[in-house]
């Protein structure tokens, strides 16, 4: 695979976990719903903010973001199912896609630096990092 073909899908893979987690966001309710809606506007506004960045990147490649929505959904590796249930159950489904997106990132390091982009590579990094964090309060927050 290569650094574009990588970064597409991340783009489509981050495409529906945004989806997901602003789903997630607005549809939680519960004891800790304060908390839980401003943990879960953090992760869909973070989502959200990556997909012009990795557009963006993807024309620094002279590729083209994905422009048809049907093959985002289609190629993306992350569940198209429907976000509902418990508070519990709808932070799980945004943990997974996190943990999901962190593997795609730490996947885009090892072949961004072995094509020599490294400005790619390290944005990787920089997202690993990110999404290490948002793990781990989604981990904290899920744990009795």
């Amino acid at each position: 695979m290569t650094t574009a073909e990588q970064l597409t899908q991340i783009f489509n893979d981050n495409f529906v976990a945004y989806f997901r987690s602003h789903v997630a966001h607005v549809n939680i309710v519960g004891r800790n719903f304060q908390s839980d809606h401003t943990l879960l506007g953090g992760i869909y506004e973070d989502l959200q903010d990556q997909i012009d960045f990795i557009g963006e990147l993807l024309r620094t490649l002279q590729e083209y973001m994905p422009c048809d929505i049907q093959d985002v959904l289609f190629n993306s590796h992350i569940s198209l199912d429907a976000i509902e249930g418990s508070s519990i159950e709808l932070l799980s489904l945004v943990f997974d896609d996190i943990e999901h997106l962190k593997s795609c990132y730490e996947e885009l390091i090892t072949i961004a630096t072995e094509e020599g982009h490294d400005e790619i590579a390290n944005y990787a990094q920089d997202r690993v990092l990110t999404l290490a964090k948002t793990s781990w309060m989604l981990r904290s927050t899920l744990e009795d």
